[in-house]
């Protein structure tokens, strides 16, 4: 095998380089007596070759890029690490919430960014972002640092998207609704979202506090019965920083939450009202309509809801054109309280001019 030899103090020592294509590359190295194993870009390796070298050395280090989440090499090994607590500040919330399997003892996790590469120069970090496309899956990888199998990212906002909360209070408002997308899984990081939702006199979307919560790694996970006084808590918050909210839209797949909303308003007297979310729109045909109003303007975020900013950092399609079934929780809310509304929404005379889809006529 290729190898490096060194004489050391110690005696010798022999680095050998070895492929890791395929398993036969590893057949090569059998028999030998290994210290540290090294593995370059783990996430592209060959998984048979990375199963049959880990448990024939005496430690082990490994380097990757951010990938398809679902690539086996992150349930096995990757996410059964986890990173210093001194170090999880600097972490991407969404990186956290992936590194979700059993910890293995003396596993850890590292995370690095251009920043801490003290080579690069401010001007070379900005010409390596410069160099990748916005909204392009190795833009996610790379620069944003993200696991993710997108392709392409489904909405593509500026900065001029973000307002402050003082900005936003200078909107009056015509409607103020609450969307509710929930799950409960104990095994997932899917997360149980609230998300107000204020629709301005002249014509604007405005997502404008969200609140999430999920249940992974809970010693006593919530039920629906657990989440209502949870929203109604929720709702009047809202009451007392933006208005009075009547409505709030929960998913309507979610038979127990619903029910659970409408027995509390029926015991308790409550004043606001429950409804099933409206669904009958296709989820590209959301997206379509939401990048239209981005695009020109009528579709802004208050910087302080971060999950509904990190989904819209993530939220893309996969290799097939379909949009992922992730990173999509607090969109997701947001779309049941905007879409009964969808017509009072922007200026259709642009909206016709930038998407031809039935569904979302003005009126439909």
């Amino acid at each position: 095998m290729p190898h490096i030899k060194y004489n050391t103090p110690n005696g010798i020592k022999i680095i050998y380089v070895c492929g890791y294509g395929d398993k036969r590359r590893w057949e090569k190295a059998l028999g030998g007596q290994l210290g540290c194993l090294y593995i370059d870009e783990i996430n592209i390796g060959d998984m048979e070759f990375i199963r049959e070298s880990a448990h024939r050395c005496e430690y082990e280090l490994t380097s990757s890029n951010p990938d398809d989440p679902n690539l086996p090499v992150y349930e096995e090994y990757l996410n059964r690490s986890r990173p210093l607590e001194k170090y999880r500040y600097r972490y991407p919330q969404e990186l956290l919430d992936q590194l979700n399997e059993p910890v293995v003892d003396g596993w850890v996790h590292w995370y690095f960014t251009f920043d801490d590469n003290e080579g690069l120069t401010e001007e070379a970090k900005q010409d390596k972002i410069n160099a990748l496309a916005p909204g392009t899956k190795i833009y996610k990888n790379k620069i944003l640092g993200l696991r993710g199998k997108a392709t392409g990212l489904a909405f593509n906002y500026t900065k001029d998207n973000i307002i402050s909360i003082f900005e936003a209070k200078k909107y009056k408002f015509k409607k103020l609704i609450c969307g509710v997308d929930t799950s409960y899984s104990k095994k997932t990081h899917d997360k149980l979202t609230f998300v107000l939702v204020g629709i301005t006199t002249d014509r604007k979307c405005i997502i404008l506090k969200t609140r999430s919560m999920n249940n992974k790694d809970r010693t006593v996970p919530f039920a629906p019965s657990d989440v209502i006084p949870k929203l109604i808590d929720f709702l009047e918050e809202c009451k007392e920083e933006w208005g009075f909210v009547r409505t709030t839209f929960i998913d309507s797949a979610d038979a127990g939450t619903i029910a659970e909303a409408q027995k509390s308003k029926r015991l308790n007297g409550l004043v606001y009202d429950f409804k099933l979310a409206w669904k009958r729109m296709t989820n590209n045909t959301r997206v379509q309509l939401q990048e239209a109003w981005l695009h020109s303007g009528d579709f802004l975020v208050v910087e302080t809801c971060k999950d509904y900013i990190g989904e819209m950092n993530v939220y893309g399609f996969d290799e097939d054109g379909k949009l992922e079934d992730a990173n999509d929780h607090s969109i997701q809310g947001g779309q049941y309280a905007w879409m009964p509304y969808r017509a009072d929404i922007g200026n259709w005379e642009v909206i016709r001019t930038l998407i031809k889809n039935a569904d979302i006529e003005e009126g439909g």
